[in-house]
Formats: structure tokens, sequence, C-alpha cells
């Protein structure tokens, strides 16, 4: 029988989430370790597991196993290096806007030439 197959459901189910997250979050640092940048797939990723998270908690018991107490506390170590991160990841997103934006505006100019010249034609 797994060490996991005795735990409280719970405790599993943050073993579980950890186990994710912590990939999830190992990728965040290997990824963009310079420039902060982050895929879709890596917010969704986080985000997905972070949601799981919270619903477990509202099912913790309140007479918590130190099985649980252990895995929330590795949940916790986890959360923390994702909010050292995060205002990298911030930074690079507000790039990215400008960044967007700066083309956008291009290609709004671009097409408003391509529209005069149909005219003067």
């Amino acid at each position: 029988m797994a060490a996991t197959d005795s735990l409280d459901p719970v405790a599993r189910a943050f073993r579980e989430i950890n186990a994710r997250l912590k990939v999830w979050v190992d990728s965040l640092f290997s990824d963009s370790a310079e420039t902060g940048a982050v895929s879709p797939q890596l917010m969704a990723g986080l985000l997905a597991e972070l949601r799981q998270a919270g619903e477990q908690l509202q099912r913790a018991p309140r007479g918590r196993q130190p099985e649980l107490e252990k895995d929330l506390g590795d949940y916790r170590l986890l959360v923390e290096r994702l909010r050292d991160r995060l205002p990298l990841v911030h930074d690079a997103l507000l790039r990215e806007r400008a960044r967007l934006e700066r083309e956008r505006a291009r290609v709004a100019a671009a097409a408003e030439w391509a529209r005069r010249s149909r005219q003067t034609l």
C-alpha cells in the first residue's frame, strides 16, 4: 500500500496539488529567469492549481492531521516562491501590453495610409 493511500483525502489532494504546483513554479523560474515572460499555458496551470488548493482549503478539517500540516507548509512555501516572482511577471506583462499597443497604433496608421492612398488614386 502506498504512503498516500492512508492519507486524509484533503491531505492527499494537497500532496498532489503541491507536486503539480512545484512543476509550474519551477517552470516559472526557469522559463522566465531574466525577463519575467510567462506563457499563457503556464499562467493557466498556476491559476488552476491555486484554485484547486483554495477549494481544498475550504474542505480542510478544523483539527488538522500532521500530514496535512506538512502539506500545507509545503504549499505555503510554493506560494511564497510564486509571490516573490510576481513583480517580474507583472513587469513583463506591462511591457507586452505596451508593445501590443505600439503595434496596434502602427497597424492603424498603415490602414489609414492605405485608405487615403486609395482615395487619391
